[in-house]
């Protein structure tokens, strides 16, 4: 599932395209996604501006002229395309057009146009259209916790999230209630960095290994998107360029594989937390 580098991937390859952009020519294919399309969303949509391009957690958010938000959870699968070329940085290649496209529509501004397409061949993404106002309550986002890349996010937090938690702090930092966005394989590569065991109870880890996790939690999730960046500059270029992070890796999908850390004499494991696949070195990241 795209997790939060790719779908902020997602909103910065849309956001120069969109923002500001008038929507016409809205075209909805198939009545319902994961949940039906919200009642009248082809009318809703046709005509309104999108004044900004937003994320929380791994929801993109378009605020709208009309007092509405555009709501989109890409899902498993779910791929935005300009023009036909696909946006972000995946894991997984998915069809992005054909009967697996839709939405489609025309966006105009500045005089040109541009066909944006959604396309999710699992139809495990969703869209919906929340009255701006009342987004922060809105059941999808009311019980969420804070942004990672925000200022809500410390060491402290943690501290206070953790307290007394005998959870493991793998599955701990995937709980969408006390971080938002977090996905599994970032949290599997900031456990790393910070050399902190996955099955490591999260009430237990210290202080100032929190601090060193806050710190990790924050510069990993900022190498991916910068990767994924580099992805769409590629696209800009019409080269169709493929991002990279997926390349770099520490432990994420590296089961059997050295330590990256030359000093280290650790392999990487793998196990399963939370029916999650948690990737580790054992040898340094230490309880």
């Amino acid at each position: 599932m795209p997790e939060l580098p790719e779908v902020e991937t997602v909103r910065r390859g849309l956001e120069p395209v969109l923002q500001g952009a008038r929507l016409t020519r809205v075209r909805q294919n198939r009545p319902d996604l994961r949940f039906p399309f919200p009642e009248d969303f082809v009318g809703r949509l046709e005509g309104a501006t999108v004044l900004r391009l937003d994320r929380r957690a791994k929801y993109l958010l378009f605020p709208l002229s009309t007092g509405e938000t555009w709501v989109t959870h890409l899902g498993m699968t779910g791929r935005f395309t300009l023009d036909g070329q696909e946006i972000g940085e995946f894991e997984e290649d998915a069809p992005t057009g054909g009967k697996h496209e839709h939405v489609s529509l025309c966006a105009e501004k500045d005089g040109s146009r541009k066909r944006v397409g959604f396309a999710d061949a699992r139809r495990f993404g969703f869209m919906g259209l929340v009255p701006t106002d009342a987004v922060e309550a809105h059941p999808w986002f009311a019980g969420l916790g804070p942004e990672p890349l925000g200022n809500g996010f410390s060491a402290a937090h943690l501290a206070e999230a953790f307290r007394g938690r005998r959870q493991n702090v793998k599955v701990s930092l995937l709980d969408q209630r006390i971080v938002a966005g977090l996905g599994n394989i970032y949290v599997c590569e900031a456990l790393y960095r910070a050399r902190i065991s996955p099955p490591a109870a999260a009430g237990k880890v210290s202080r100032p290994r929190l601090e060193t996790l806050a710190t990790q939690v924050r510069q990993v999730l900022k190498d991916a998107i910068e990767a994924g960046g580099s992805t769409l500059r590629d696209f800009a270029n019409a080269e169709g360029g493929q991002g990279y992070f997926q390349h770099r890796f520490d432990v994420y999908g590296r089961e059997g594989q050295p330590c990256r850390d030359e000093a280290c004499p650790g392999v990487v494991k793998r196990i399963v937390q939370g029916g999650r696949s948690t990737f580790y070195c054992p040898s340094c990241q230490k309880r």
